[in-house]
């Protein structure tokens, strides 16, 4: 039987179709993101479960791990069913300590687009981010040069569509003169609401605005109000932290990531969480 889509609905990323939940396989890999999982069949049935569910929007890099997620991807999926889409990130490393080090030279660039697809097991990629900012917050300054080398990746038929990670307004606009993108993925959730004006922006244009950590990343959300909400909805403060996410603009997709089949079923059932107005408002205020 095929799975219908997630409640949440979807989402036109270019010419793709995604479900708004979607998974985030970040945490697929060993501790800190470096390294195999300490159970790799559990791993791999969670990436089954996610697509049982009817979620087709998996979000990856090659550089968590570094490799093992994306070989874990291959193993669970592929060959990968008609309509999943998968979407990489391109522009950091992992060293042997385990650290982030930027990677935007064109030689890394091309060389990592080869590596998401000799690791995935795909001809082309259906959408590569360019990550050119720090950990939770964007780098002011140009991006033109490595966002170039994708656009050019993209001529060559390796990629179908370009995206930007933990980058500002004006980067944005940079990438938008060079290439048209179709997401944004930046650090956003209840709490950290930076980006409250670039959603908005990025929706009129239709496009796709993807908040990583959305459930405050390594150091899960903490809020009086949030958990007041929760109790008052007979719902976890995490259900209510996505809803409210998918109730704050059309053009948010999620991306939570698990290791476990039960919290994955949590955070879908999640999007079927309707937020009435009052406690709307009140969540609202958590941010402010």
């Amino acid at each position: 039987m095929t799975p219908t889509m997630p409640s949440g609905g979807t989402f036109r990323m270019g010419d793709l179709t995604v479900s708004r939940m979607g998974y985030g396989a970040m945490q697929l890999a060993g501790p800190h993101v470096f390294g195999p999982p300490a159970d790799r069949d559990a791993a791999v049935a969670v990436l089954r479960e996610a697509v049982e569910l009817g979620i087709n929007h998996i979000d990856t890099a090659d550089f968590y791990g570094p490799y093992v997620t994306n070989q874990i991807i291959r193993e669970a999926l592929h060959p990968y069913p008609d309509g999943l889409h998968i979407v990489t990130k391109v522009g950091a490393l992992r060293d042997a300590e385990g650290n982030w080090p930027q990677a935007l030279a064109p030689e890394q660039l091309r060389q990592a687009v080869h590596d998401n697809l000799d690791h995935l097991g795909l001809d082309v990629l259906d959408v590569v981010n360019l990550r050119v900012g720090g950990f939770d917050r964007p780098t002011p300054g140009s991006i033109a040069e490595p966002f170039t080398v994708l656009a050019q990746l993209q001529q060559e038929g390796l990629i179908k569509h370009l995206g930007l990670s933990t980058v500002n307004a004006d980067q944005v606009a940079e990438a938008q003169s060079i290439a048209p993108i179709v997401c944004v993925q930046n650090f956003y959730n209840i709490a950290n609401r930076d980006d409250d004006d670039l959603i908005d922006s990025l929706a009129a244009q239709g496009i796709a605005y993807v908040p990583y950590f959305p459930l405050g990343g390594f150091s899960p959300l903490q809020s009086e109000e949030l958990t007041a909400v929760a109790a008052r909805l007979d719902a976890t403060p995490m259900a209510v932290a996505l809803a409210w996410l998918l109730q704050r603009s059309p053009n948010i997709l999620l991306i939570p990531g698990t290791s476990s089949v039960a919290h994955l079923r949590e955070n879908v059932a999640a999007a079927a969480l309707t937020l009435p107005r009052d406690e709307l408002v009140e969540l609202d205020a958590i941010g402010s």
